[in-house]
């Protein structure tokens, strides 16, 4: 198909393919001649996805270039839901002031749930998070860790089970992306409503 049935097929303006083809983003269609090229189903299945990291998840060009490049240089697809959980859920930020994260709590919690001793962005997050709720002496205690964890590995293994299902990188990154960004709002949203349950259930006789 030519860019006009690529704009029309994928819903996205022409000008917005030729710039996304520009950053990298797109990969170029097959020469026809000089100025024209022809494009595939590929094409439209990656402008889903570059729409879907923009517009729902709400990530930058560079962010998506980077997850992109990496899956277009065949990155493993653990590697490849490693970066998307990193960007999305904004794991880079957890650090404390040194960058560097300080003892390490959430050892227990992988003793515990028996999950695999293996570094990676997600846990060193929880750490840092972990370290700074000390800092301010918010008081952790083992068994939340085991209630929290565990109610999280349920959701864990039903999220990565659906993720892990595509045989498209692009569906598997639109997937994992749009998944993790609409599931963490989820779970905040319930949690919400059940603290909002239990509250009322406790105070109601009060009002």
């Amino acid at each position: 198909m030519q860019l006009k049935e690529l704009s029309e097929r994928s819903g996205v303006s022409a000008a917005s393919i030729k710039y996304y083809l520009r950053e990298g983003l797109l990969p170029p269609g097959a020469a026809v001649h000089a100025t024209r090229a022809q494009y595939s189903a590929r094409h439209v299945e990656r402008l889903e996805l570059i729409q879907s990291l923009r517009r729902i998840v709400g990530l930058t060009i560079e962010q998506i270039r980077g997850i992109l490049t990496m899956a277009d240089d065949g990155a493993t697809r653990l590697e490849l839901l490693a970066a998307v959980q990193r960007v999305v859920l904004e794991l880079d930020s957890y650090t404390n002031a040194s960058g560097e994260v300080g003892a390490r709590p959430a050892d227990a919690v992988v003793r515990l749930r028996a999950w695999p001793d293996f570094p990676s962005d997600a846990r060193n997050a929880l750490n840092a998070h972990l370290e700074l709720m000390e800092s301010l002496n918010i008081q952790v205690p083992g068994e939340l860790l085991d209630t929290y964890s565990k109610a999280m590995d349920d959701v864990a293994g039903v999220d990565i089970a659906a993720t892990t299902a595509p045989d498209s990188v692009d569906e598997l990154i639109l997937t994992a992306a749009v998944g993790m960004h609409m599931h963490s709002q989820l779970l905040l949203r319930l949690l919400a409503l059940a603290q909002a349950s239990h509250a009322i259930r406790r105070y109601e006789q009060d009002a």
